[in-house]
């Protein structure tokens, strides 16, 4: 802790993982989610805002079953989680109860947020939880989102947290690993590896230092966090990775101390509109520019006209949240699309003054207008 055990930051976001709640050996381990409890509860008490995006439920329904049929299928999966989600909850309700503190159980899946009326309303759900001193935990919910289990959806919570940092506009997000930080290699496999302690920029070079860190019952792994870490960076809250075994390691963090490995903000916060595009999880195809869109769209904060577009990915409507990417697949910007893909595919390339004469009809000379608009 600082010298006066004051917290640094007011609303904060806390993801544990399988890895860190079990210790890697599929059974949850009740010292380190009670120590955890602890440490949430001692920053509550400071006057933090708190909400816990914990995984664990397919490892207490596994536990709870007490047996391994040697199934690893979806529906079995999804049966272990319906077992084990109650049960995760109720210790966590006990363990939070004893320190006088209510919490309150949020299980998300992608769907739920694949509009503005299902991302606002979770957002609203949450913020009031919040003005009442409830904590949230909150899980994918796995007994439903087949994408998670097969390795497609949120990754283990790490972006699903990431997208509750977004939604509450918390200002850091805590990712606690079975690991300390982001080291220069796969400190399991290089001992000279070194661990960075600031990161500005999640760029190439960064990005190439994850490698596959996936063990166990997690699903997440370095690529995932950094994926993660990413979009909460660019919505404009700070990041911490640490080991989630550390004495004290939340508290210290809550407080500015130098744990693990920092994450700056990329970018202020964004209002809640942008905040929802930034999300991507609403995203029903890609649009690819070519470099001039993509220096009109990040230096000059344009909007993306049909000149600039060259390919056009998936089936959406107008109106729906679509990706921009470059020729070389990075995300350059997300935001509302002012017409479907099939007229895309036929105004792309086009001056804006052709759009009416290649569709016949024209709501705007822009694919997608700058106040519509999220930058990654």
């Amino acid at each position: 802790m600082t010298s006066n055990g004051s917290i640094r930051y007011r609303r904060i976001v806390v993801k544990a993982g399988t890895n860190v709640l079990t210790g890697g050996n599929g059974n949850l381990d009740l010292d380190v989610i009670g120590s955890l409890v602890g440490q949430l509860a001692a920053i509550h008490g400071q006057g933090a805002e708190v909400a816990l995006v914990t995984s664990g439920a397919v490892a207490a329904g596994s536990h709870a079953l007490s047996r391994n049929s040697g199934r690893s299928d979806i529906p079995f999966r999804q049966a272990l989680a319906a077992v084990g989600q109650g049960r995760l909850m109720h210790t966590y309700e006990q363990l939070f109860e004893a320190q006088d503190i209510t919490v309150a159980q949020a299980l998300l899946s992608r769907r739920d947020m694949l509009d503005r009326e299902g991302y606002l309303n979770v957002r609203n759900t949450l913020l009031a939880l919040l003005d009442y001193k409830v904590i949230p935990i909150i899980n994918e919910n796995d007994v439903v989102a087949v994408d998670e289990l097969e390795e497609l959806g949120f990754g283990d919570n790490d972006t699903l947290s990431a997208m509750v940092a977004n939604l509450i506009d918390a200002d850091l997000l805590i990712i606690l690993s079975d690991i300390d930080g982001l080291y220069t290699a796969d400190p399991h496999v290089e001992p000279d590896a070194q661990l960075l302690r600031r990161v500005e920029v999640i760029d190439d070079s960064i990005t190439a230092m994850a490698g596959p860190l996936r063990a166990g019952m997690s699903r997440g792994g370095m690529e995932a966090k950094l994926a993660a870490i990413k979009l909460a960076a660019a919505s404009g809250v700070a990041v911490s990775l640490a080991g989630g075994r550390q004495p004290g390691v939340v508290e210290l963090l809550a407080s500015g101390e130098e744990v693990g490995t920092y994450f700056a903000p990329t970018a202020s916060k964004m209002e809640s509109r942008k905040r929802w595009m930034l999300s991507g999880l609403s995203t029903r195809g890609r649009i690819v520019v070519d470099a001039g869109a993509v220096e009109a769209l990040r230096a000059h904060k344009r909007s993306l006209l049909p000149a600039g577009v060259r390919d056009v990915e998936g089936d959406f409507s107008r109106g729906d949240i679509i990706l921009v990417v470059d020729q070389e697949g990075e995300r350059i910007a997300c935001g509302v699309t002012g017409y479907s893909a099939a007229d895309v595919k036929i105004i792309r390339g086009l001056r804006s003054n052709k759009i009416e004469e290649a569709l016949g009809y024209r709501f705007s000379e822009e694919v997608l207008h700058r106040n519509n608009l999220a930058i990654l």
